[in-house]
């Protein structure tokens, strides 16, 4: 009888254990707005606990008895209470969180794939609300990311503190994503501006230095992830309707042409989302006409977009499926070299340019699981099609085929785990421009973010192959910044790390310093282009190496309070080296026969570079006293140097005179300013830039005008933007916007005169 009372008895001590088991679950949302929080925490006893899913909402299984449970999350006050929770009993608390005046409140993701806030991040970071593109009425991205400190954009490209200068339609450095995803074309690698939707954007972060372990080979300066929105709970539409005219420029001889009628520009931008159960829908639109201030440079857009998005409920709760598309026509006139430098600044050589019509789509498909673990799985596709046709015989089709798996952990010790695999085939069909190349890139990474109470510590790896035709990319790989032995040679894999700390020194100081590997494939156009525009001969180079770089910096941001106006200031020192860095370089490339002799324009590697300086930076917003407060203030340093310049070798057909990095601006501040007071609201911006010192003297000694423009032009330039808009009703407001208020004659690269005053209106209407 003893044998068998005594299993019975350890059986049903064992289903007593198994029995204490409770549960706690619910939702948590936002006070003011009412909107659910993803990604709330809820710390069960200072020590284990979870997340919530897409949905706010969260579960979790503890034991019976008492328990202190608290619920937090960025941006909100934190909310302590105590329960007691029999066996086997649920427990259901909704959580209502109420913001926090103290913090800023900015939400970052593209730092580590994961929220965060900006002050604990630990890489330098610059975030642009959409109201700063919404008040200045600015209807290509192109002139919101040139308005972020230590950003310039020139003629179309982006630069980071410095990282690139200036290759006409491509390449670039810098990765420009739509939702975390590669923006950049299979053919050229660069970015149109106008194809990204200004009417669907939730914000737009920049990243500056090197982010190719997470991001992939074009991060290799830096990224602009552009985020897109999704619905809320309550319906959203919003219609701009816009207008704008040139006024003559400084001087009137420029214009001639213009007779008694000024050009104008005009537009509409359209935007609605909504919820309907479990069913997100956003859906966008632009058009857009522009008679452009230079002769013939005319343009027209269509553009729609939509985010879809289905969120399953019961026992597939957590998981989510849909689909972002976005397309446009486009339609216009493209100007690269001018006349001269007087009545001709803004004619093009020739007396005619370039005509073209270009289509480009993607559509993004995405599956994404949440588990109540707090583990996330989540795959994402995107097709990317580019479909350039002109009246010059430079016809080309490009096709993006992009797929990622990622993982997330987020485990309840602050750790959070993510990893993923890459695959992008790229296919590039042109006749005499490009040819018919196919490639290959494949990739795999993994990071690591760990947060203590105070310290924050980031490390990162990521692994990429990558094939054009039949040609394997083979690099020597090297460990960290030790380029004197190699610790593999001609790997078919390129491995690059990256790591980071941020520190919370005081009660609103953050220190932080960070180390990033760069990697960077040419872009077909780089190696295979052959082309003839705006009488700049250009010549393939198949022999094209890629470039590789380090980017290093430490940090200190400073928040700040005055009254209910809170802000962040922001120092930076940071070098950068670039080995085999590739640029567009002047020499003979091509048989020694008239009218061009051979001669013009290739991409090569022209040796190692070298870039440090600092960078400072002010963003804030709230009350101070009766008045709404924003800036965005920033000042940029460079000293951008080629380290093995020689003379002899580098300035052959003196293109170059010296050892500094061409198309830089060594000085760089920005600004923006906005005020508002009940119904007004008034905003102030401006650009100011150093001379460019360098610049290829091919343009000074071939086209006419440039030597004694740039002789005449050489202590810099700035651009002042001016707006005033009224609260029409509490669904309407007019804006009056003067860019260029001073009509500075201001050239940015060679020959590219920038627009003169524009007088616009806009009317934003919301409901």
């Amino acid at each position: 009888m003893k044998k068998i009372l005594t299993p019975l008895f350890l059986f049903q001590f064992t289903m007593s254990l198994l029995g204490q088991d409770a549960y706690i679950k619910g939702k948590i949302s936002d006070a003011q707005t009412k909107e659910t929080i993803v990604g709330a925490s809820v710390v069960v006893d200072d020590s284990t606990g979870t997340v919530t899913d897409i949905n706010g909402n969260y579960f979790f299984k503890t034991k019976e008895g008492k328990h202190k449970v608290e619920f937090k999350s960025l941006e909100f006050k934190s909310l302590l209470m105590m329960i007691d929770i029999k066996t086997n009993d649920t427990l259901s608390n909704d959580i209502v969180l109420v913001g926090d005046a103290k913090q800023l409140g900015i939400v970052v993701v593209s730092a580590g794939k994961f929220e965060q806030n900006l002050s604990e991040v630990t890489v330098s970071m610059e975030v642009l609300k959409p109201s700063l593109i919404e008040n200045k009425s600015i209807q290509s991205i192109e002139n919101a990311v040139d308005q972020v400190p230590g950003v310039n954009v020139i003629d179309g490209q982006a630069n980071i503190r410095g990282g690139s200068g200036f290759s006409y339609g491509a390449g670039s450095r810098v990765l420009v994503m739509v939702d975390e995803m590669p923006m950049l074309t299979a053919d050229a690698g660069d970015v149109k501006w106008t194809f990204l939707p200004v009417e669907n954007c939730e914000q737009i972060e920049v990243i500056k230095g090197a982010s190719s372990a997470l991001f992939g080979s074009s991060a290799m300066n830096g990224v602009i992830n552009f985020r897109t929105a999704y619905a809320k709970d309550e319906p959203e539409t919003k219609i701009n309707f816009y207008g704008g005219v040139y006024t003559k420029p400084s001087r009137d001889s420029m214009a001639y042409w213009w007779g008694d009628t000024n050009p104008t520009y005009g537009g509409i931008n359209f935007f609605h989302a909504q919820k309907i159960k479990q069913f997100d829908i956003v859906i966008g639109g632009n058009l857009y006409d522009d008679d452009g201030y230079r002769y013939l440079e005319t343009e027209q857009r269509y553009r729609v977009n939509t985010n879809l998005r289905y969120r399953f409920k019961g026992k597939l709760q957590g998981l989510q499926v849909g689909v972002n598309a976005n397309t446009i026509r486009t339609k216009g006139g493209l100007f690269l070299t001018w006349e001269n430098d007087s009545t001709g600044s803004l004619r093009p050589s020739g007396g005619d340019l370039s005509h073209y019509i270009t289509y480009r789509t993607n559509v993004d498909p995405f599956i994404s699981y949440q588990t109540k673990n707090n583990s996330r799985h989540t795959l994402r596709g995107r097709f990317f099609r580019t479909i350039n046709t002109n009246n010059t015989n430079q016809e080309s089709t490009a096709d993006v085929y992009y797929s990622e798996y990622q993982f997330q952990k987020r485990f309840e010790s602050g750790l959070t785990w993510t990893a993923g695999a890459v695959y992008n085939y790229n296919e590039v069909h042109s006749g005499p421009l490009y040819g018919t190349h196919f490639s290959t890139n494949t990739s795999v990474f993994t990071q690591i973010d760990k947060k203590w109470k105070k310290l924050t510590i980031s490390l990162g790896a990521r692994g990429e192959y990558f094939k054009t035709d039949s040609v394997e990319t083979q690099e020597d790989v090297y460990l960290l910044m030790d380029e004197s032995k190699p610790i593999a040679k001609q790997s078919k894999v390129k491995p690059v790390f990256r790591a980071g700390v941020n520190y919370h020194l005081f009660k609103a100081t953050y220190a932080r310093a960070s180390f990033g590997q760069g990697f960077r494939f040419p872009s077909v156009a780089e190696k295979y282009i052959k082309t003839s525009a705006g009488g700049l001969d250009i010549y393939p180079n198949d022999s094209l190496k890629p470039e590789s770089g380090w980017s290093s910096e430490i940090g200190i941001k400073q928040g700040l309070r005055l009254g209910e106006w809170k802000g962040y200031f922001d120092i930076a020192g940071f070098w950068t080296e670039y080995h085999n860095m590739m640029e567009f370089t002047f020499g003979l490339y091509g048989p020694f026969v008239p009218p061009t002799y051979g001669v013009g324009f290739q991409s090569k590697n022209i040796g190692n570079t070298r870039i440090k300086g600092i960078d400072v930076s002010l963003l804030g917003s709230g009350k101070i006293g009766p008045i709404d407060v924003s800036m965005l203030l920033g000042y940029t340093y460079i000293d951008a140097i080629q380290t093995d310049f020689d003379l002899a070798r580098d300035s052959a057909f003196n293109t170059t005179k010296n050892n500094l990095l061409k198309y830089r601006y060594k000085h760089t501040g920005k600004g923006d300013i906005e005020l508002g007071y009940k119904k007004i609201s008034t905003g102030l911006s401006v650009r100011a830039n150093s001379f460019m010192d360098n610049v290829d003297s091919y343009f000074e000694v071939f086209f006419p005008g440039v030597k004694e423009y740039r002789a005449k032009h050489n202590q810099g330039d700035y651009i002042f933007d001016y707006r005033l808009s009224y609260q029409l009703h509490k669904n309407a407001k007019l804006s009056f916007i003067v860019n260029n208020m001073f009509n500075r004659e201001v050239m940015g690269r060679p020959m590219d005169i920038q627009p003169p005053r524009v007088y616009a209106f806009q009317l934003t209407v919301k409901f």
